[in-house]
């Protein structure tokens, strides 16, 4: 299955790269993400609790990142065990576009599949659980990065809150 989204983010490229690749950022932002753990710069251990329909289940998994350009962009490479339930693994390309200094444009395409139980649920379930978990993802990782007050914010506010971004590059 075909994940693909587009999200602009009121913060300069390097910042949201700085972020994409922050295991904090990513554990806060990560629908039922219970654990992240970094294990190299592209490598990281994850546990995740999700409910797909009427199953629900902890997958642990693993998450690579291949094809790294930065701050344009990398694929993100990943499979997760969840038991009885069964697995999931997929590829997402991620690309960063810088709009102007302080806007960014995210686009994703990602591939996806399933197995065991969970393969039992149907295309257009696993399909439309797959969309919304992407979908709360990134509206998770763009308000984060934005900001609850990023609408008010002034340009120095917002500066002033991506320098924390650049400093843990």
């Amino acid at each position: 299955m075909d994940i693909t989204g587009e999200y602009t983010i009121n913060a300069p490229r390097e910042v949201v790269w700085h972020a994409l690749n922050d295991p904090e950022v990513l554990k806060r932002t990560i629908p039922g993400c219970k654990e992240l753990e970094q294990r190299s710069p592209t490598d990281l251990a994850a546990k995740v609790s999700l409910k797909i329909g009427p199953i629900s289940a902890t997958f642990n998994g693993n998450v690579t990142l291949e094809n790294l350009d930065p701050p344009s962009s990398y694929d993100i490479v990943g499979q997760g065990q969840g038991g009885a339930a069964g697995f999931a693994k997929g590829r997402a390309r991620v690309e960063l576009t810088e709009i102007d200094e302080h806007t960014t444009k995210l686009s994703y395409n990602a591939k996806a599949e399933v197995g065991g139980k969970l393969a039992t649920l149907g295309g257009r379930l696993i399909q439309a659980t797959s969309n919304k978990l992407a979908g709360e993802f990134f509206g998770n990782f763009v308000k984060e990065l934005n900001g609850e007050s990023n609408e008010t914010a002034a340009p120095e506010e917002k500066k002033s809150r991506w320098t924390k971004w650049l400093r843990r590059g």
